[in-house]
């Protein structure tokens, strides 16, 4: 009687600064097929909401990237690029790609100068492309304006107590005193908008926004008084004009208050960005009717357990009692969490001596492709002792 020839999913996260998700899929795909004739795979690029989501989402579904000129943090126009999903009906952005900190020299990060600006006129771009939904991830962000920035370019306006349009940053909330939503984009209620969000800090608060994030991103302990206590009064604001009750909604305080911006301006829902992106790719989907499960990611410790790929996959694995191992860069202190997480076993590729770390991009992925196939290797050996 023929043996069945296993078939095997291979759903990495990208090893960041090294290779995406897809080509980290690819070599583990190259080395398996070394060790196990026969063996057919399924490879699923997959992230968790943060960095190179938008990549594996656009590789995943076959989609394409768009590029579109928007304001950067300052105002100075730059191009953002965001990802079209396979069919065309899905939107995925990241904040930083318009609003993010990494954007601005070290000497111009000032929270009570930026604004989300740049992020709704890319959401604006997405809905003059037709589609139906809208994935965000708002990590990174260099701004403090509770996405202001990104309500007027989509239309709404943010008034003084004279009636007159307030200036676009976070510094001049304390100034507002109304909010006029009637020039919103009719468009948006036709669109669902899912915000990639991993942290839970409120609006306000020792652990909102302004306290928690707002030095990182330039504010003196000063900036950070005048912030928090703006976003308190948007927040008031907010709740008078449109009836939306921001302030203590756990992950209302992300990216400066775009969290809670998002939820109050286009409906937004905040979800943690790993279920965004299984969802997505339906993952669940594609791995039926497979024998086994291969992740990783670049690094894997004990924080992998919370939110991070490697684990979002093999709890989805499980469900259809599927084994699950994860091949990653290196292993941290805490790594064997994960075994209680789903994950059966887990190795890592740089087991060897590099004695110029500058050369592990260039080694890296010979290691992957190496790691991969002696995984091949010792599944066949099982197979035998069956």
């Amino acid at each position: 009687m023929k043996k069945k020839s296993l078939k095997i999913a291979i759903a990495p996260d990208s090893f960041k600064g090294n290779m995406t998700s897809m080509q980290a899929a690819t070599l583990i795909e190259s080395g398996l097929k070394k060790a196990i004739p026969g063996a057919s795979f399924v490879k699923i690029p997959v992230a968790d909401g943060g960095e190179g989501t938008v990549q594996a989402i656009v590789e995943s579904t076959g989609g394409k990237f768009v590029k579109r000129k928007v304001s950067g943090p300052r105002g100075d126009k730059r191009m953002a690029r965001f990802g079209i999903s396979g069919d065309g009906k899905t939107a995925i952005m990241e904040m930083a790609e318009a609003s993010g900190l990494a954007l601005l020299e070290p000497r111009k990060q000032n929270p009570l100068k930026t604004s989300t600006i740049g992020t709704g006129q890319m959401i604006k771009a997405a809905l003059d492309l037709g589609v139906k939904k809208i994935l965000i991830g708002i990590g990174g962000s260099a701004t403090n304006d509770c996405g202001m920035g990104m309500a007027r370019a989509l239309g709404a306006k943010f008034l003084d107590s004279k009636g007159r349009q307030i200036k676009d940053c976070g510094g001049a909330l304390k100034d507002l005193a109304s909010i006029d939503v009637s020039g919103l984009d009719k468009r948006l209620k036709k669109v669902s908008v899912e915000v990639a969000c991993d942290v839970d800090n409120p609006l306000t608060g020792r652990k909102g926004a302004s306290y928690v994030y707002g030095p990182q991103k330039g504010a003196t302990p000063e900036m950070v008084k005048q912030l928090d206590a703006s976003l308190k009064l948007t927040a008031k604001i907010i709740k008078r004009d449109l009836g939306v009750d921001i302030l203590r909604v756990p992950g209302s305080g992300a990216a400066g208050g775009l969290g809670g911006g998002l939820m109050a301006f286009v409906g937004g829902i905040l979800r943690p960005g790993v279920d965004i992106v299984m969802d997505c790719v339906q993952l669940e989907k594609r791995i039926k009717g497979c024998d086994l499960v291969i992740t990783g990611e670049g690094s894997m410790d004990g924080q992998t357990v919370y939110g991070k790929t490697p684990v979002g996959v093999a709890k989805r694995a499980k469900k259809q009692g599927l084994p699950v191992i994860a091949i990653c860069g290196r292993l941290g202190p805490g790594v064997h969490k994960v075994l209680r997480a789903g994950i059966d076993a887990y190795t890592a590729t740089l087991e060897f001596s590099i004695k110029r770390p500058e050369n592990i991009p260039i080694l890296g992925p010979v290691f992957i492709e190496h790691k991969a196939e002696q995984v091949g290797r010792i599944l066949m050996i099982g197979k035998e002792l069956k």
